[in-house]
Formats: structure tokens, C-alpha cells, sequence
């Protein structure tokens, strides 16, 4: 259960489906949340299967539940208020890779020859779907920001599943957040994690490129 959290958040939540469907359409952002949540769901699955808990870095197990000192039952206002502070925080979290991402896609947009781009990732390449996901590993960006380059990369001629294999790669397996990951986890276990992911997130891709034109 806890892997399939870790799989799903980054790539599917209600406000990105939404600029998903506003970027491109529904059709697309309701495939993408399916699958996204198919993927998960699998992930999760299969790594329960293995049994890894002996993977997990001990005093993952021993922190508290809870802070809070009335075991954990907090008033309304209280919660209200945590709310609030979460909407701060997510805002500043994310505004920077928004702009950095329009930025990023304006570039593309403008300035990168479509030749160069449709060379090296359009539809008719095999390995453009390798090359997105791999791209997309070292980066570190909130979804939202990987949006605007997505969009961008369509314009120029990419697939549509290569530009959303890179979106997802950037969210889900950017090179960061496996570094904190590592942090309560054991390397096989993050092995196998990365593995599971960029398979699916591979797998993902040529069946978007396959089936693009159903969704366009």
C-alpha cells in the first residue's frame, strides 16, 4: 500500500489532471489517470508479493503515529489551520518549477529547431521513449512543472506517450527524490522500486505513442 502511494502521488492528483486536460483534453487526462493508477496499483501490488518489510530502515517502524499530544485528535480550528499552512507550503514548494517549467517549454517552443527534436525523439524513433525517461531521471520538478515542456514537446512533433513518459519520469523516478527515498529504505528494495516504476513508465509510453491517435 505504501509503494502504490509512493507511485501515485507524484503523477496523479486532481488539480494535474485538470491542466492535463486543459493542456491537451479529457481524454487524454482520464487515460492518463487510469493508467497512472493502474501502475500503482501493480507496483504496490507486486512489491507487497515479494515481502521486503525487512527492507525497510528500522526506526522507519519505530516513529510515532502521531505528534500530537492528545493522541491525536485535534479540533476543528486545528485542523483548519494545519490546512492552511499545507496550501502555503505546497504553493511555495511548487511555484519556482512552474516557472522554471514554461520557461523550459517556451524554449522549446521557440528557440529549439522542430528538426533537432523530431531527430532525436519524434514518433517515428524507436527509442524515444527511452531517451524521454532517461532525461527525465536526473531532474527534479513537481508535475506541474513538467507540464509546459510535455505541451511543448507535442508541438514539436514528439509522441505523446514519449512526452508524457519524460513528465512521469520527472515526477516519479527524478534522481532527489530517490536519494530521500534511500533514506528510509534499503538499496535492493529501492532496486526493485525504480525497476517496477521505469518499466511501467516505459511500457506506458509506446502504448500512448501506439494509441495516440484514439486520443487526439
Amino acid at each position: 500500500m505504501t509503494f502504490s502511494f509512493l507511485i501515485s502521488s507524484p503523477l496523479v492528483d486532481l488539480a494535474s489532471v485538470i491542466l492535463l486536460a486543459s493542456i491537451f483534453n479529457w481524454s487524454i487526462a482520464l487515460a492518463y489517470v487510469v493508467i497512472g493508477l493502474v501502475l500503482a496499483v501493480l507496483g504496490g501490488t507486486l512489491i507487497g508479493r515479494l515481502k521486503l518489510e525487512n527492507q525497510v530502515e528500522e526506526f522507519v517502524y519505530q516513529s510515532p503515529v502521531s505528534d500530537h499530544g492528545d493522541g491525536g485528535v485535534i479540533s476543528r480550528r486545528a485542523r483548519l489551520a494545519y490546512a492552511a499552512d499545507q496550501v502555503v507550503e505546497i504553493i511555495h514548494r511548487v511555484w519556482l518549477y512552474v516557472f522554471i517549467g514554461v520557461g523550459i517549454g517556451a524554449a522549446i517552443h521557440n528557440w529549439i529547431p522542430e528538426a533537432f527534436i523530431s531527430s532525436l525523439l519524434g514518433q517515428d524513433k524507436w527509442w524515444s521513449v527511452l531517451v524521454a525517461t532517461l532525461a527525465g531521471i536526473p531532474m527534479y520538478a513537481d508535475i506541474f512543472g513538467t507540464l509546459p515542456i510535455a505541451e511543448a514537446l507535442v508541438q514539436k512533433g514528439v509522441g505523446l506517450g514519449t512526452a508524457l513518459t519524460f513528465m512521469m519520469a520527472v515526477t516519479a523516478l527524478s534522481l532527489p527524490s530517490m536519494i530521500m527515498l534511500k533514506r528510509v529504505v534499503k538499496l535492493p528494495l529501492l532496486v526493485i522500486f525504480v525497476g517496477i516504476v521505469t518499466v511501467g513508465i516505459i511500457l506506458i509510453g509506446y502504448i500512448f505513442n501506439a494509441t495516440a491517435p484514439l486520443f487526439i
